[in-house]
């Protein structure tokens, strides 16, 4: 579907929806955010969010959910400090108070020696999702695509045991007014389907996940085929793990696969590369901006503009639209990403990445679709030069310390590399090392990016936000893995 809406339309959408049955105008929005006294810089963050979400587990539909938060926040920056408060609705006597709440608190401000400045206002950022809600998607059609996925699931492997599939779908609003007199609208779509196949064989029982999302129309991603793929997949992955045997122990080569294993990219290195914490020294490439930080060759990016994508944002929470940015290029660290507040305090300009999970919530520098470039080699020539080493084709959880870079991450599909060929797959593999070393340890990068499904989740100080990650495969020449088979 075409996004033909101008910046003004989508502006006027948002607010007829949010300031629809208040006694609020675009007028009152403004002033309340340009009249807090003492302020470097202001904003107001109205919101509305309507999710809805069906599951299906055991063969029936078993719960359905619906659910529209509504709120907004005020928010004072001063130097460093910021005063914050929110409210759970969005009408006159709401603003006054937070209005207020925000006044007291910046009386109680020690007087500050740096201050934030706003950046120019530089036109403005079409839209980029369309006003469409994907919650207005018909029911019975919804409770059809769950259906349908559990039978293919079933009919594909006899040793399928249970299916559970959940659809979730979601419609955000917001609108930002700031005491520069600058309004910022946002339309944020987004429709996730996920699926996990519980399969027994002989008393051994393993589970599969298949996952998928964008910030689109369910229409869009849910067609016939994506389905029985998903389905499929997550068959594969249980199936896979069935006959796996115990993961080798010891530092050996890894080759990581492409798509989803940019959660490691993400976590690993993606984070310490966010402005609140080089600003304040606590990352491992604080003030190294123009050193090598990785190998000729590689080269990450955090990009909030593709269309559709889980990370992408019209503008941020902040207004800032999104941008592509080169975070390491070649080798070298060329930037972080900055939201408005710590770019200046940096003296640089904002990325794109101010970001909060709702109006309860202060901006702060967060990713969109984090991910590597393409480089040289062939998944087939990386793999080849493995003698003795490990696939990690996929991951799930996993930690990371932002201080040093050091990171521990389960792998969730993992197979032996044994003379340059795919050996079994095997399982209880872990991955443990340091964010910065293992980039500078990265010898080879493969010519097939490729993104994640659409299925990432950040967190970071207590707050979530839908995100992208991707990479093509690589290979780290040396890394720890932890395994149940200590013998090899």
């Amino acid at each position: 579907m075409a996004i033909t809406e101008t910046r003004q339309d989508t502006s006027e959408l948002v607010l007829a929806n949010l300031l629809d049955d208040t006694d609020l105008d675009r007028a009152q929005l403004s002033k309340a955010a340009a009249s807090v006294p003492s302020a470097d810089f202001a904003d107001l963050y109205l919101e509305q969010t309507a999710t809805e979400s069906w599951r299906l587990d055991e063969r029936r539909i078993d719960s359905g959910e619906f659910s529209v938060r509504r709120g907004m926040s005020l928010r004072a920056i001063s130097g460093e400090a910021s005063v914050f408060a929110c409210a759970d609705l969005i009408d006159a006597d709401a603003l006054g108070r937070v209005r207020s709440a925000v006044t007291e608190g910046q009386r109680h401000l020690t007087a500050s020696k740096v201050r934030v400045s706003l950046p120019a206002v530089n036109g403005t950022a079409l839209p980029r999702y369309p006003n469409v809600d994907p919650l207005m998607f018909d029911d019975l059609d919804k409770m059809k695509i769950l259906n349908a996925i559990e039978r293919h699931a079933r009919a594909k492997d006899s040793r399928v045991h249970n299916v559970i599939a959940n659809l979730a779908l979601a419609h955000k609003s917001l609108f930002i007014a700031r005491n520069d007199g600058a309004c910022y609208a946002d339309i944020r779509p987004m429709t996730q389907l996920s699926v996990m196949v519980v399969m027994i064989d002989n008393g051994k029982v393993e589970t599969g996940y298949a996952a998928t999302g964008a910030r689109t129309l369910p229409l869009s991603i849910l067609q016939p085929q994506n389905l029985i793929d998903l389905a499929d997949e997550a068959v594969r992955v249980a199936s896979t793990k069935l006959r796996a045997v115990a993961a080798p122990a010891g530092t050996m080569p890894v080759v990581l696969g492409n798509g989803w294993s940019g959660i490691l990219l993400h976590e690993a290195v993606g984070h310490g590369l966010e402005g609140d914490f080089n600003r304040k020294g606590q990352s491992a490439f604080s003030g190294r901006i123009g050193e090598r930080v990785a190998p000729q060759g590689v080269t990450v990016v955090d990009d909030g503009t593709i269309n559709d994508r889980r990370g992408s944002l019209t503008v941020d929470d902040e207004g800032t639209p999104s941008k592509y940015n080169v975070l390491i290029e070649d080798g070298i660290l060329r930037g972080y990403m900055q939201d408005v507040v710590n770019a200046s305090l940096m003296q640089t300009a904002p990325t794109g990445n101010g970001r909060r999970q709702s109006y309860r919530h202060e901006p702060m520098p967060r990713m969109t679709n984090t991910y590597m470039l393409n480089h040289k080699y062939t998944p087939d020539e990386i793999i080849a030069s493995v003698k003795r080493g490990l696939y990690c084709k996929s991951f799930s959880g996993g930690s990371v310390d932002i201080t040093n870079g050091d990171f521990n991450f389960v792998v969730e599909e993992a197979y032996l590399i044994e003379n340059g060929n795919l050996g079994p797959v095997v399982k209880g593999a872990t991955v443990i090392g340091n964010g910065p070393a293992a980039m500078l340890k990265m010898s080879m990068v493969g010519n097939d990016l490729e993104l994640d499904p659409g299925l990432g989740t950040c967190g970071k100080n207590g707050q979530w936000v839908p995100v992208g990650v991707g990479q093509p495969h690589c290979k780290v020449d040396e890394m720890l893995v932890g395994g149940t088979d200590i013998s090899q």
